[in-house]
């Protein structure tokens, strides 16, 4: 069982509390947050996959060129391969089997390197709508904003207004700041 489940009786306990606590204290504001249309509408989501497609794009159409010449390839020694020498054809066989490892191979590579890049692009943007997300609630005076909740009434919903939020931003993400490298330490000799 994951941890986010284990802790949903605990979350649910402790929103409990609050609200039980609610009369002797000032009223909690709450609100929802629909995490996956966040992901899915935001800019910054858009512009990352826009970003991907830019950069395997070139390699997916040349893996598709390559599959439409072993197609090709194949096409051509089923049809001519009863007219073939023995020796034509084995070449011909040999040739088509070596293209077909050969884009199995690529195409694996390729299905590695696009699915290591989405999840690097995808948790960057992920990363930034968490922040957003605490930015706003904390502008507007939450005291907790959930997210995959089973029902939610409509004026406890807040992800329109993150999302409103979101596309006043700028649509690509910037790279996150690097601290500056520290200075060597000296060296604590003592001074006889």
């Amino acid at each position: 069982m994951s941890t986010f489940n284990r802790s949903i009786p605990f979350l649910a306990l402790a929103l409990c509390g609050f609200l039980a606590a609610g009369p002797a204290s000032a009223e909690i504001k709450i609100g929802y947050v629909n995490f996956n249309k966040l992901l899915e509408d935001a800019p910054q989501s858009k512009t990352a996959m826009q970003t991907l497609e830019n950069e395997f794009g070139p390699r997916r159409r040349e893996l598709m060129t390559m599959q439409n010449d072993l197609k090709a390839k194949e096409d051509k020694l089923q049809k001519e391969g009863a007219v073939m020498s023995e020796s034509d054809r084995n070449n011909a066989e040999k040739t088509f089997r070596d293209g077909q490892r050969e884009f199995s191979r690529r195409y694996g590579e390729f299905q590695d390197d696009v699915n290591t890049r989405k999840n690097e692009e995808i948790g960057k943007v992920q990363r930034y709508l968490v922040g957003e997300i605490q930015n706003y609630a904390n502008a507007q005076g939450f005291d907790l904003v959930l997210g995959d909740v089973f029902f939610a009434k409509q004026p406890l919903d807040i992800t329109a207004a993150v999302l409103t939020v979101l596309q006043s931003k700028p649509a690509a993400i910037a790279a996150p700041a690097t601290p500056p490298a520290k200075a060597p330490a000296k060296p604590t000799g003592s001074n006889k």
